[in-house]
């Protein structure tokens, strides 16, 4: 099998694994399977696990079973994580798999026209990821992360000696690679396949045969020069960080992914919400958007598929605001409307320098609707809201290949992969 180290390849390439999957009796799949840890604070998970011993979410957020004055990253919570992660393998809830496999994931999510939104199916392959490649930009990242988050993560791992968290990874179509894994379903009985109380329907294959394993693999040392992190920067850098405070655990130079083929990806917008005007009244704040924007009354929501436009609701109006020409440069970063909104009215109108520490900001998912955020207007928490174009999948790609890293909060992945169905131990 070719390797990076051949003559044959002039360039460094994807390197992807099988491994042994340790995952849920079938009967127990869905009651296993959580939302990712990082989606719900500690009285959301607490709801969420109520009357469900065989929830994941008590190895990913294992707080909820310590008393309410423990810190959430107290070591007690990670030896907590431990104990109950053992537990459930003790009890046979959760088995290692009997040899290297790779897994095709399937998510289905239905239509809500109530947001706009039609149904849609994505696939991915779930694998093991190269610290390597993570190291030197075989895998494409295109956001900070904070410290104490991959601290968290850190000795969540470290404790556990599991990685319990998917990184969803993207790359360019392979047409091989898609045919193959599509035979693979239309030919093979799932393992998994149960609808979420959330109405997403998770399907799991498993792909044991040594023959494609082998053809999978080998496919991505030729064919795929990149993949790019789309959610799980933290889990990612974490998992980069333990390889190296474990440098002769073989299982620790690979890290848990899904990697999705970019035709099946859609990004949703995420918007934004701010507390006041800055000072300002309203008209003096719109008179000061027509600096950039040609500015429009609407009768109804505004959320724009056309780039460069954008919705602004305050005091019970929307509002259509046009890019004017010139307001913006044509760069990777520039170009994107996260980008024009922060400079032009966040940052020059209403005094918003960090988004990611300025209290006065909150980020609303699209997968909530318009309707989430008059709701969080009219309610008097808020004072405007914006809507934004969705950041597309090539944009996400520009920006990760020119070495840039994108404004916080630009990108929305839904539906989302859920945690225990498969972990990578270490």
């Amino acid at each position: 099998m070719l390797t990076k180290k051949d003559n044959l390849i002039p360039f460094l390439m994807a390197i992807i694994k099988p491994f042994q999957a340790l995952r849920p009796k079938p009967e127990l799949a869905k009651q296993v399977a959580s939302r990712p840890y990082d989606v719900l604070n500690r009285e959301e998970a607490i709801t969420e696990a109520k009357d469900n011993p065989y929830s994941f979410l008590h190895v990913t957020k294992s707080e909820i079973d310590l008393p309410e004055d423990v810190d959430i990253h107290d070591m007690t919570v990670y030896k907590k994580a431990k104990e109950n992660l053992s537990r459930f393998i003790d009890e046979n809830i959760l088995s290692p798999e009997e040899k290297p496999s790779y897994y095709i994931y399937q998510l289905v999510m239905p239509a809500r026209p109530e947001l706009g939104a039609s149904g849609r199916s994505q696939t991915g392959l779930v694998c093991l990821s190269s610290v390597e490649d993570y190291f030197n930009d075989v895998i494409k990242k295109h956001e900070f992360t904070r410290p104490e988050k991959e601290k968290d993560r850190i000795d969540h791992m470290l404790a556990t000696k599991a990685q319990t968290g998917n990184v969803f990874i993207a790359y360019r179509d392979v047409a091989t690679i898609n045919d193959l894994i599509n035979s693979w379903k239309k030919t093979h009985d799932p393992v998994y396949d149960f609808v979420a109380d959330d109405g997403i329907q998770h399907t799991i294959w498993i792909i044991d045969k040594k023959e494609v394993i082998n053809s999978i693999t080998e496919l991505f040392q030729t064919s795929v020069p990149n993949t790019y992190i789309a959610d799980g920067h933290h889990r990612a850098a974490s998992a980069a960080k333990v390889s190296q405070r474990l440098p002769k655990n073989e299982n620790a130079k690979y890290f848990l992914t899904t990697i999705f083929p970019a035709s099946e990806l859609t990004i949703l917008d995420y918007n934004r919400v701010v507390k006041d005007l800055n000072g300002l009244t309203t008209e003096k704040f719109l008179r000061n958007l027509e600096a950039a924007f040609t500015v429009e009354k609407t009768n109804q929501g505004f959320s724009s598929k056309q780039m460069h436009q954008f919705g602004l609701y305050l005091d019970h109006h929307w509002y259509k605001l046009i890019s004017k020409e010139g307001t913006y440069t044509t760069d990777p970063i520039g170009v994107l409307d996260v980008t024009i909104l922060s400079k032009n009215v966040l940052d020059k109108i209403l005094g918003i320098k960090d988004q990611r520490t300025d209290k006065r900001i909150d980020f609303v998912g699209g997968i909530r609707g318009l309707s989430e955020l008059e709701k969080r207007v009219n309610s008097g928490e808020m004072k405007l809201a914006f809507s934004l174009p969705a950041v597309s999948i090539q944009q996400l790609f520009d920006i990760a290949d020119s070495g840039n890293v994108m404004p916080p909060k630009s990108t929305w992945f839904e539906p989302k992969l859920r945690d225990g169905l498969v972990t990578h131990t270490i």
